[in-house]
């Protein structure tokens, strides 16, 4: 349920692990973290920012603890990433709940979400069906998110290339391209 590939963005080399909704809705299972870590090695070794565009429901039920454990795997890699001071930046998508939120989708040196998306552990029916209360409007949003301090960008889709490279460029502390 994640591809990864290198490239560059306005010539940046980096690295993109891309989650795959369509297959079993993107959940994180132990192939996945095991793709994630190795992804996170491949920047250690050559030297490459990462950036992980999350769109998922969760943590994967019927791989049980196996899938649980994944979500302390990859945020174990990415602080080794952080250790060898590369960066990482995580892009949220429609929807990025479950485990992936409560790891690596909000561990960004840059946290970034696209408009309207869908953000946040459990989803808001299953919020209401275990309080009973009715949730604020937007409840969930990215704009809510960024509202409340868990992300630093907005971005459209479209935006997004030009937007990463000027990120880089300020995390890398180069100049301007």
């Amino acid at each position: 349920s994640m591809r990864v590939a290198t490239g560059n963005v306005n010539g940046q080399p980096i690295v993109i692990a891309c989650m795959d909704f369509e297959f079993i809705g993107g959940s994180l299972g132990s192939v996945m973290g095991e793709k994630f870590a190795r992804a996170v090695d491949y920047c250690i070794e050559h030297k490459l920012p990462n950036m992980v565009i999350s769109k998922s429901g969760g943590a994967r039920m019927m791989e049980a603890a196996y899938s649980l454990m994944q979500l302390a795997k990859t945020s174990a890699k990415l602080a080794q990433l952080a250790d060898a001071k590369i960066p990482y930046i995580s892009l949220c998508t429609d929807p990025t709940t479950g485990g992936t939120t409560a790891s690596y989708a909000m561990l960004g040196d840059i946290n970034i979400a696209e408009p309207g998306a869908l953000i946040g552990f459990a989803g808001p029916r299953v919020v209401k069906d275990t309080t009973g209360k009715d949730l604020p409007e937007g409840f969930q949003t990215s704009e809510f998110v960024l509202e409340h301090g868990f992300l630093d960008f907005i971005t459209p889709r479209k935006e997004l290339k030009d937007k990463i490279n000027l990120y880089l460029d300020l995390i890398l502390n180069q100049p301007v391209r």
